[in-house]
């Protein structure tokens, strides 16, 4: 007897492509951004300002709540690709210069 796997509701299907459209994760991104330790090495050497720095000059509202951090190289140049949760329960994409 074989058994098919139950379709999801299409909510959970729908708060599922949500979540990935949120963390802009892509195969072609996800190869060029920096891991955990590439992110702290190139904050400690200076090459890139730290993330509250740079939540900070971006005047991100300090309630909003940091969802996922990215370093990516986006034509050349290092960005902070984070979402966030704001104090009013929207979420964003933010895309901030690292440099």
């Amino acid at each position: 007897m074989t058994m098919k796997a139950p379709k999801p509701p299409a909510a959970a299907a729908l708060a599922l492509a949500l979540a990935l459209a949120l963390s802009g994760t892509s195969t072609s991104q996800a190869q060029a951004c920096l891991d955990r330790r590439q992110i702290q090495e190139a904050v400690t050497s200076g090459q890139i300002m730290s993330l509250d720095a740079v939540l900070a000059m971006a005047g991100v509202d300090r309630g909003a709540e940091v969802l996922n951090v990215q370093v990516c190289d986006q034509g050349g140049r290092l960005v902070y690709v984070i979402g966030v949760l704001t104090a009013d329960g929207q979420a964003q994409n933010l895309v901030l210069d690292a440099q």
